[in-house]
């Protein structure tokens, strides 16, 4: 076999998460010595299905070995992933689970796995931060991804399994970028309700929409309001180093959620099973992290 090459399908290069993925897959390449191709969809599942396509749907010289691949949409592309087993290509799907995995793995000829975080648990970390943050119980604005995301809904399982029932949560719907974040806070702050609630925590699914939720709760124009704002724990998820690590030592989040680029890791499976024949699992998890710990976020007695 010679010079393996890779595309690597993500959702969008406006989230820091992806981005730190992106460069995730450039180290791998770089460390294994592989072709890598990045595309991006603009959070469009069309898009990324007939980008995918047409990587797919090419003289056979010319197809990546295989792809990694983070969905933007409610499902993994089961047609686009039977075109590529079809076509010899190996398949790592990031961050999503899909029964097709399992289905196809008893017949493909190429490796064909997934590589995720464990969304639940990412949510328990957020919900026993809050619990350490709230130990007498209060409300939180919890800003969610969008409700298509698999991400999203298990994280948001895995954080009402966590906290205590005496933290009660209002939910506004993001799209996993400062900006949707930031207009989301900002429509909710012109309904009356917003002024009625007393909000303890401001918890995000990520950190981007952390800091959007905290740009729309600076604009308030109250200054008393705004203060009061500008004093609550904000808290986000994904932990990259130059944004979600930088803004908890600045002071802008309070804690984070350290969930690893896997994208890499995904490559360097591939490779192995590619290169060496080495059997891979169906899936497999990437261990996440509070930032800082949970003990740490107690209140000292």
């Amino acid at each position: 076999m010679g010079k393996l090459r890779f595309l690597v399908s993500l959702m969008t290069n406006e989230n820091d998460y992806q981005l730190e993925q992106a460069h995730s897959a450039e180290l791998a390449a770089k460390k294994l010595g592989v072709d890598l191709e990045i595309l991006y969809a603009e959070n469009d599942a069309i898009t990324q299905s007939t980008q995918l396509l047409r990587s797919i749907q090419v003289e056979p010289k010319e197809r990546p070995d295989a792809i990694v691949f983070e969905p933007v949409g409610s499902t993994a592309l089961p047609q686009v992933a039977q075109a590529a087993v079809n076509a010899g290509i190996g398949w790592a799907l990031l961050n999503r689970d899909a029964a097709y995995l399992h289905e196809f793995r008893l017949k493909a000829k190429s490796p064909i796995f997934g590589v995720s975080s464990d969304q639940v648990e990412v949510g328990r970390i957020a919900g026993r931060q809050c619990a350490a943050l709230l130990p007498g119980g209060g409300a939180i604005l919890y800003i969610q991804g969008p409700s298509h995301s698999d991400v999203s809904r298990e994280r948001e399982s895995g954080m009402n399994q966590a906290k205590p029932s005496n933290i009660h949560v209002s939910v506004l719907k993001g799209q996993w970028t400062e900006e949707s974040a930031r207009k989301a806070v900002a429509s909710w702050l012109n309904l009356s309700t917003s002024h009625k609630a007393k909000i303890d925590l401001v918890l995000a699914q990520n950190d981007a929409m952390a800091i959007g939720a905290r740009k729309a709760l600076a604009e308030v124009a109250n200054e008393v309001e705004r203060d009061r704002w500008m004093s609550l724990p904000f808290l986000g998820c994904d932990g990259v180093p130059k944004t979600g690590q930088a803004w908890v030592r600045s002071g802008l989040l309070r804690a984070t959620i350290i969930t690893p680029p896997n994208a890499g890791v995904a490559m360097e499976m591939l490779a192995e099973a590619l290169l060496h024949k080495k059997p891979q699992p169906a899936r497999a998890f990437i261990e996440s992290a509070s930032l800082p710990s949970i003990d740490s976020l107690r209140p000292t007695k």
